[in-house]
């Protein structure tokens, strides 16, 4: 098998790709820029600095939706050109192992199957892995013992909540609620309060330093369009705002999670009482959302450490330590 095994955690926002070879994990923009249709114009994140700025021959975008494939093509170029690059041009054939949500159907996760079949990576097997048992993984949590564990994972566009014993999903529920929300509430709510537009860009920026800001008590400075008087301007936004219309999607997070608890059976919901929840993905470093997680649910909630890479992370244990390999499968009918 040698050392040539990759780790794939496709987010609709960032791909994170785990490599045996140098025993790192890459993140980059998961966005892909083409020229007049066709061409490959950028990818990753030199396609993200060029996104909402770029000319209309040039079209930007995320290949991936609501955590599901959308844009099989551009997908499959995508991660032809990653693996290229992490093997510095020179692709061996080698293992994969990807992460795939677990609310998602058949097909769906037979489309993250035959996209790296047919990204032309050399690929000798492939194996698919429940995203929320390797974000166990990925937190440290020993994911094949009987204890009951709670992770939720807030996504870009989505928020997978799952219950984990004995090496598999017990209970899970996925709901369209992440950083793309956060961002669009954050533009919505300075639209109606100061009549400025601002782009996603920029209310990503907000929202990632949105817990600095307030420990220093400063607002957040935007740049933005007018919209009464058209031109660009600059304004000062009270981090306050931005908190409150941030609650609304909390809420929605934290009703989802009582939702799930309530269907534990009694056994792993007093395990989830005593370890509390995991919190991670990209989205759940969000300012005041733990909080409003454990103030909702009456758990302390944990924290991941590497919030972003913790699925890669998690994969990148399966593919060391074969104590874990029996938690990744192939894909019914297909595969060896």
């Amino acid at each position: 098998m040698g050392n040539n095994s990759f780790g794939i955690d496709l987010g609709t926002s960032n791909i994170k790709i785990y490599s045996k070879n140098d025993d790192s994990v890459m993140i980059e923009k998961n966005m892909i820029a083409i020229e007049n249709k066709n061409t490959l114009f950028a990818y990753g994140n030199s396609a993200f600095e060029m996104y909402e700025k770029a000319p209309g021959n040039i079209h930007i975008s995320y290949p991936l939706s609501n955590g599901v494939i959308a844009d099989i093509k551009n997908m499959e170029t995508l991660i032809k050109y990653f693996i290229g690059d992490l093997s510095k041009g020179n692709v061996k054939p080698g293992d994969f192992y990807i992460a795939v949500p677990t609310d998602v159907t058949e097909v769906e996760k037979r489309a993250f199957y035959d996209l790296v079949k047919d990204a032309n990576v050399k690929a000798k097997r492939i194996m698919v892995v429940e995203k929320a048992v390797a974000d166990g993984l990925g937190m440290e949590i020993d994911v094949k013992n009987s204890q009951g564990v709670l992770v939720v994972n807030v996504g870009f566009d989505t928020t997978e909540m799952s219950i984990l014993s004995l090496g598999g999903i017990v209970l899970s529920r996925l709901i369209k609620v992440g950083g793309q929300k956060f961002d669009d509430a954050i533009r919505a709510a300075i639209r109606k309060e100061f009549s400025l537009i601002i782009g996603g860009r920029t209310a990503e920026n907000v929202k990632i330093a949105l817990s600095s800001l307030e420990k220093e008590g400063k607002p957040a400075v935007v740049y933005g369009r007018d919209i009464v008087t058209g031109l660009p301007v600059e304004r000062e936004i009270p981090t306050a705002l931005v908190d409150d219309c941030l609650t609304e999607h909390f809420n929605t997070i934290v009703d989802n999670v009582k939702v799930i608890l309530e269907r534990t059976p009694p056994e792993l919901a007093a395990d989830i009482y005593r370890h509390g929840i995991y919190l991670t993905g990209g989205a759940s470093q969000v300012n005041h959302l733990a909080e409003l997680l454990s103030i909702g649910t009456g758990l302390k909630v944990q924290l991941s450490q590497n919030p972003m890479s913790s699925v890669a992370l998690g994969l990148a244990r399966i593919i060391k330590d074969d104590n874990y390999k029996s938690v990744a499968y192939a894909v019914e009918g297909i595969g060896k």
